[in-house]
């Protein structure tokens, strides 16, 4: 009865800034919310601040949104970092979750009483019993 299959969730906040420090910010202010998501036991994430930290320059801005949004159509939910209001990649990152059906939760704590979230490690408790019973 092992069903191994995490839900997943993406990361949804500012990136670009005025500089390579602000930008650094923004990605620790991510990783930070990408850990806290990791550590409900629930989820696999993914944070598209880390996939293109070093990318800065190598390509148009535009390369990096149409390829996280493809993969943001393969994700069960996404979650924002604070201040997301003020970054057109997030917003259009949120309209794109909207748009698709995609939940977008605000808090970690949203996301950690959501249903589905509920549901699934109810199913991961009875999936230990039953192989604790085996």
């Amino acid at each position: 009865m092992h069903n191994d299959k995490m839900l997943t969730v993406y990361i949804i906040g500012p990136y670009r800034a005025g500089n390579a420090w602000e930008i650094e910010q923004n990605i620790r202010r991510a990783e930070e919310l990408a850990l806290q998501v990791w550590k409900l036991g629930t989820a696999g994430v993914h944070c598209p601040h880390t996939n293109t930290r070093f990318f800065q320059g190598a390509d148009d801005d535009g390369v990096w949104l149409r390829g996280e949004i493809a993969l943001l159509s393969r994700m069960d939910a996404a979650i924002t970092v604070p201040g997301w209001e003020q970054s057109s990649g997030s917003l259009a990152e949120v309209a794109f979750c909207q748009d698709n059906y995609i939940p977008v939760f605000h808090t970690l704590t949203e996301l950690s009483e959501c249903e589905w979230i509920k549901r699934y490690q109810r199913e991961k408790a009875r999936e230990r019993d039953y192989d604790a019973g085996a």
